[in-house]
């Protein structure tokens, strides 16, 4: 299993993508206008006092204290320091976002993986979580499931000498985001890392920020090097914490949410379509016969969907599709009828994974 693998192998130019979880092909002009001007100041490097204005802005956002606050080249950064946090029995929950177990498995760590039921709707049971774990990592809304777990449930994960990661990369995409535990200082070793790239079209740039207890921000940053962000994250975090910002935001979490409807009862119709749901995030979780066959017909046909056999508890005939709107994702409900015509089988079934521990 290829934990490395990422919705943008998946796609390529020429494409239509609904493999890549990113809202738009670039940056909103208004936010594409701060960066360029921000260019300017690239010949200088990035001050304590432009840390600290990014770092304002998102505890302003989150009702934080700054000091609660650690920007980030990605929420990918995030990931690929949990081993400095030094963690002896880390869990990982499944299906979920792989990188996390990526970086302790390279650190030499035993993970534990805790896998949620299908025929359960995926659902969060925190007694299924070793009483004994360190460091327990999930996402919410969880990719590629789009389960959003709630938050008094995530909440039940915290207690002392343990760190909670929680995944929230597209918990802006929830409108209202009710289940959010960015602003939940009170919970005992809480990490929330957040990410700018998907509804800002940023992956090119990398930003993103986490927010816990200052002495856990500490030793989560401690080996990094000098200047780890520059200028123009910087200037990203602090647009994108804006009130006009956040207003554009809860707006597209809105239009996306009526997207999402759409597309998975247009996808319902298809025979032997399975769409997972309830479903918050921007994408939907689909089990079709044929999986392997039909996403290389579809690939034929000019559209790239992210293959979910690389996620532990998947298997090939689990495919993730992008949320876009009905004018784009018409063509992939399309595509994809013509391809289960073509490739699909009546024989094949999804996983039926119980909430266990490996």
């Amino acid at each position: 299993m290829d934990l490395r693998h990422h919705g943008d192998v998946d796609a390529a130019p020429g494409l239509l993508d609904f493999a890549v979880n990113v809202r738009g092909s670039r940056p909103p002009d208004w936010l594409r206008e701060r960066l360029v001007a921000a260019v300017d100041r690239l010949g200088r490097y990035p001050s304590a006092a432009d840390d600290l204005a990014a770092r304002e802005a998102v505890a302003r956002r989150h009702g934080r204290r700054p000091e609660e606050v650690l920007i980030l080249a990605g929420a990918a950064e995030g990931f690929a320091m949990l081993p400095g946090l030094r963690p002896s029995r880390p869990v990982v929950l499944h299906p979920g976002f792989t990188e996390p177990e990526v970086a302790l498995r390279a650190a030499g760590l035993d993970v534990r993986r805790v896998f949620t039921d299908a025929g359960d709707g995926h659902r969060l049971r925190p007694e299924a979580v070793p009483a004994d774990a360190d460091l327990v990592v999930l996402g919410n809304p969880t990719n590629p499931t789009s389960v959003l777990h709630p938050a008094a449930e995530v909440a039940r994960l915290a207690r002392p000498g343990r760190v909670l990661v929680v995944d929230e990369a597209f918990a802006d995409a929830v409108p209202g985001e009710p289940e959010s535990l960015s602003a939940r200082a009170d919970v005992p070793g809480i990490l929330v890392l957040r990410s700018l790239t998907k509804t800002w079209a940023l992956p090119g740039l990398r930003a993103g920020y986490a927010l816990g207890d200052p002495e856990l921000l500490a030793r989560l940053s401690a080996a990094r090097p000098p200047w780890p962000v520059g200028t123009l994250v910087l200037e990203a975090v602090r647009a994108c914490c804006e009130p006009a910002a956040l207003a554009e935001a809860a707006a597209a979490a809105e239009e996306l949410s009526a997207h999402r409807a759409w597309l998975a009862g247009a996808l319902a119709e298809l025979p032997g379509v399975r769409v997972h749901g309830p479903a918050a995030g921007p994408f939907l979780l689909l089990t079709v016969p044929g999986g392997a066959q039909v996403r290389s017909g579809l690939r034929d046909a000019g559209v790239a969907v992210r293959r979910c056999d690389t996620f532990p508890g998947l298997t090939e005939d689990q495919l993730r599709v992008a949320v876009r709107p009905p004018g784009e994702a018409g063509a992939l409900v399309g595509a994809l009828a013509r391809a289960l015509r073509h490739y699909g089988s009546s024989d094949a079934s999804g996983p039926e994974t119980a909430n266990s521990v490996c």
